[in-house]
């Protein structure tokens, strides 16, 4: 039997050494990615909707998979990661890293359903020069979930999950940030709007009951550098709450959309106490209660 470390290594490395950079300019290579996604979903027992759209460029899809209700008008908790790369970078960390987590968590709640439904989505064209038109996945999903009335209580944006350090000095911040918190880079942060402190405490208690791995939450103005850039931003502007759990990406990543983004830079260990945190929170969120 293979271990979640093991696991989650197989997907970045499909995703990001296998296929390689994954972009409406690579002609094939975002469908690749999608039918690899869609393939283990399906081998978790998660039956897949694929939301096919056209961007201009060519056709891409959004991938979905729901585990428990069914019904669109109960309540949901949404935990979603884009699979498209920068154009040139393998991507592992971004976002690889993000689906693989979103594959291994979907496993789990397959093994385990909750009592509540969850759905795992994989986004299409974060990057840019899509990020913020409609051409985005994320948004296109977002904007779809508010129009047939779907209550997303929570949607968790899994992005970039794989980079740690124990250096000191290998964490920074942005401005006044860094007050008070850890110097190395060996913890997950949670990044929510202004706001959102009751909901980043709530998430920050569930994952440490998962975990040991070190967390940090943060909630912010949209206009810090970083604080909006993933598929989280997408439900905000359709007026859903949102959180982006991140490796915290160019504060601490040195190989940030560069072609040195390889499947070895990344720490699969912590990769997957990362996942243990999140199927706590989700066995949290799923309870309802306050």
């Amino acid at each position: 039997m293979t271990s979640a470390v093991e696991r989650l290594q197989r997907h970045v490395r499909a995703l990001a050494e296998t296929i390689g950079p994954r972009c409406m300019t690579r002609p094939g290579t975002l469908e690749r990615a999608a039918r690899y996604i869609a393939d283990e979903l399906l081998g978790s027992g998660l039956p897949v909707l694929r939301d096919t759209f056209e961007t201009g460029d060519g056709t891409a899809a959004n991938l979905s998979a729901v585990v428990g209700g069914e019904e669109p008008d109960v309540r949901t908790l949404l935990v979603g990661a884009h699979y498209d790369s920068c154009e040139e970078t393998p991507g592992a960390d971004d976002n690889a890293s993000g689906v693989a987590a979103l594959l291994e968590l979907a496993r789990r709640c397959a093994e385990s359903p909750p009592p509540r439904r969850v759905r795992f989505v994989a986004f299409a064209n974060e990057e840019a020069p899509y990020f913020g038109t409609p051409a985005m996945g994320s948004l296109r999903c977002a904007n779809e979930a508010r129009r047939d009335g779907e209550r997303i209580e929570l949607m968790l944006s899994l992005e970039m999950l794989g980079y740690y350090s124990g250096q000191r000095g290998s964490q920074r911040y942005p401005p006044l940030y860094g007050i008070g918190r850890p110097k190395q880079g060996d913890f997950i942060g949670v990044v929510g709007r202004l706001g959102s402190g009751k909901l980043l405490r709530r998430f920050e208690r569930a994952f440490r009951e998962g975990t040991t791995l070190g967390i940090q939450i943060a909630a912010a103005p949209e206009w810090v550098e970083g604080v909006s850039l993933s598929d989280h931003w997408a439900f905000w502007q359709a007026g859903y709450p949102a959180v982006m759990v991140t490796d915290t990406a160019f504060y601490r990543n040195p190989h940030y959309h560069a072609r040195t983004d390889t499947w070895d830079t990344l720490d699969y260990a912590r990769m997957a106490q990362t996942v243990d945190g999140l199927r706590q929170v989700l066995e949290e969120f799923v309870r309802g209660d306050e």
